[in-house]
């Protein structure tokens, strides 16, 4: 399960764990324009565990979703018109 809400500068998606056994935590994602956060409460640490993704990082964390074993170079066109 997850939800979407759009606060004043980003973007909230929140994973829900379903299931019977070992569930986790949610996870927290805010997209804002310039980065995308990850938390995740941590109860062994008692604290919120963060990760920091650039966009071109994002980017090929979506496209690596669907491509196989290997190492490969994202080839970006950042050229304004």
């Amino acid at each position: 399960m997850f939800s979407i809400e759009h606060e004043f500068d980003s973007t909230v998606v929140t994973l829900v764990d379903e299931g019977s056994a070992h569930l986790q935590e949610d996870i927290t994602i805010n997209l804002f324009e310039d980065c995308i956060t990850l938390e995740q409460w941590d109860p062994r640490t008692d604290t919120v565990q963060k990760i920091t993704l650039s966009l071109g990082q994002a980017e090929d964390l979506a496209a690596a979703l669907d491509l196989p074993e290997g190492v490969y170079v994202m080839v970006r066109n950042d050229a304004k018109t």
